[in-house]
């Protein structure tokens, strides 16, 4: 792997794509800023080497060029404050003013460009627009994880333009060796806990971890549809219709696979979708009409706690409930203690970004497990063997 250790970057000016898109509140605080801090050790590694730094990212989904919603200037005072330096920034991503403010820029200095996607080229993946960012450095770094299951402008385009100068992020490199971890040199047991509401998003993914685990914990929205499939009655709970034939067969492939599949033995169910809903527990397959399940209940709790404690590798992708409700946070959050529980007894623990990344955070156990990815979306892909653009380019 071309990582940024394999190269010194005195006097350098090194174009780093970072994944700064982080939750912005009302009045433009960041309310969480773990991907800035992830990208922090690569940057300050070229900044000790002597090198000036051009840093660009994406914020939010601007749908009409630039608005003040989605401006990356709001993320200048934390950074700088994070870095112990000013970080300048640029007004636009490409043209005169990126151009002078990258040319002036001095060994030792940052510079954060304007948000990528005021631009449709960056989403795109137009070649001129990656050029033109190009042109602002004489070294690409790719340490947006996030990204890099994106054919866009400044993740895989652009490392054409720097045949013999592109690596690695320590963020990338490490998300790529926790993934291969996993995936290829699992200790036993090795347990995966899927999550979240649907189960047509995790399809690949499970197909692929029924060759690999020895336990597939199956909680959140998809477990209904899997009820549903048994022919259980699960009320209004969520449940994809078409897809309960998949349910089925998953079920088959697992026993086939010798694969132990624990779906929930009981639900927190509600009588609507609020915190201050009355709720009840049912059983699996028994939830009345007009009630929906929102969260695994005690038993399953307990169940699925016992298999997770017990096993040496985990992968956690998806909540078992709407953990963002207080009222039903509560199965999420005790999978979350059970995987620290695991890790604590010398497990290694891998959780899968997006929601996982969300519950864990909420929960103050970033810091007990042994590792949170920071792409949802990218690192299910890489799970599922598909070739990520952002990977690809800085390896061909």
């Amino acid at each position: 792997m071309k990582t940024i250790d394999q190269a010194n970057f005195a006097n350098k000016k090194v174009l780093i794509r970072v994944d700064f898109n982080v939750p912005l509140d009302k009045d433009f605080n960041i309310t969480d800023d773990n991907r800035i801090t992830a990208a922090l050790p690569t940057i300050k590694k070229i900044l000790k080497d002597g090198g000036a730094i051009i840093l660009m990212s994406h914020l939010g989904r601007p749908k009409n060029g630039p608005t003040e919603e989605f401006s990356l200037k709001h993320i200048v005072p934390h950074l700088s404050d994070l870095l112990g330096q000013q970080v300048e920034f640029a007004n636009d991503c490409i043209g005169q003013e990126a151009i002078d403010k990258a040319k002036a820029l001095q060994p030792g200095e940052v510079l954060l460009l304007e948000n990528l996607r005021f631009y449709k080229e960056e989403e795109k993946g137009d070649v001129e627009f990656a050029k033109k960012l190009a042109a602002l450095g004489n070294v690409y770094v790719n340490d947006a994880f996030g990204t890099a299951h994106r054919a866009h402008a400044s993740t895989s385009v652009i490392a054409q333009f720097f045949p013999d100068a592109k690596y690695f992020g320590y963020l990338m490199a490490s998300e790529l060796e926790n993934a291969e971890k996993v995936l290829n040199n699992p200790a036993r047991p090795f347990t995966a806990i899927m999550g979240g509401s649907k189960v047509s998003d995790k399809i690949k993914l499970i197909e692929r971890l029924l060759d690999k685990v020895d336990n597939l914990i199956i909680g959140g929205g998809m477990a209904y549809t899997f009820a549903k499939a048994d022919g259980g009655n699960i009320g209004t709970s969520l449940v994809e219709m078409d897809k309960l034939d998949l349910a089925t067969s998953l079920q088959q492939k697992a026993k086939e696979k010798g694969v132990q599949l624990f779906l929930p033995i009981d639900n927190v169910v509600a009588d609507k979708f609020a915190n201050d809903a009355n709720t009840k527990i049912a059983k699996t397959g028994q939830i009345e009409d007009n009630w929906m399940g929102l969260d695994i209940g005690p038993e399953s709790v307990e169940a699925f706690s016992k298999v997770i404690e017990a096993s040496k590798t985990i992968l956690w992708n998806g909540p078992m409930g709407v953990f963002e409700m207080d009222n039903f946070e509560k199965g999420t959050k005790a999978v979350a203690e059970a995987i620290v529980k695991a890790t604590q007894n010398g497990a290694f623990s891998l959780i899968g970004g997006g929601d996982s990344a969300a519950a864990i955070s909420k929960f103050n156990l970033t810091s007990k497990v042994s590792y949170v990815s920071t792409g949802g979306g990218a690192l299910l892909e890489y799970m599922e063997g598909k070739e990520l653009p952002g990977v690809k380019a800085i390896n061909d």
